[in-house]
């Protein structure tokens, strides 16, 4: 079973600006919510998760579980708009969530600082780099 789509930063923007009930999740690890930034809940009205996808000893095994705890419930239609750094770990994230009855949910591009660049850092592409709005958290 595959996920409901991708979504440039802008596309998730929008959408979960017209959708008051869609939720927000961000896959990144602890380290990177305190080291790069988070978007910022407080301009989606509350309305934005911290879930990692990967824990530093290995994939989450308590990832929906901790999805239902942010207020999600399978079968109920909720959108869920995933993130990661580059787009790869929420694409995962949406696969597994579909799977568990999850959404529609949606990968969003380039997630939060997108790919490395020609000058070997991140931060050229992504949530960001577009503009939306994140706080250092």
């Amino acid at each position: 079973m595959s996920y409901a789509g991708d979504l440039t930063p802008r596309q998730a923007w929008d959408l979960l600006q017209s959708d008051e009930n869609a939720l927000l999740v961000d896959v990144r690890t602890q380290g990177e919510w305190d080291q790069i930034g988070v978007p910022d809940a407080d301009a989606l009205g509350g309305r934005a998760a911290f879930v990692e996808w990967v824990t530093p000893t290995g994939p989450n095994p308590t990832f929906l579980d901790e999805l239902a705890g942010a207020g999600l419930q399978a079968g109920d239609g909720r959108t869920v708009v995933f993130l990661c750094r580059s787009g790869v770990r929420s694409v995962a994230a949406a696969v597994a969530a579909t799977a568990a009855g999850y959404g529609p949910a949606y990968n969003v591009l380039q997630g939060f600082e997108g790919d490395i660049g020609p000058d070997g850092e991140r931060g050229h592409a992504g949530w960001r780099a577009d503009g939306l709005p994140w706080r250092q958290a």
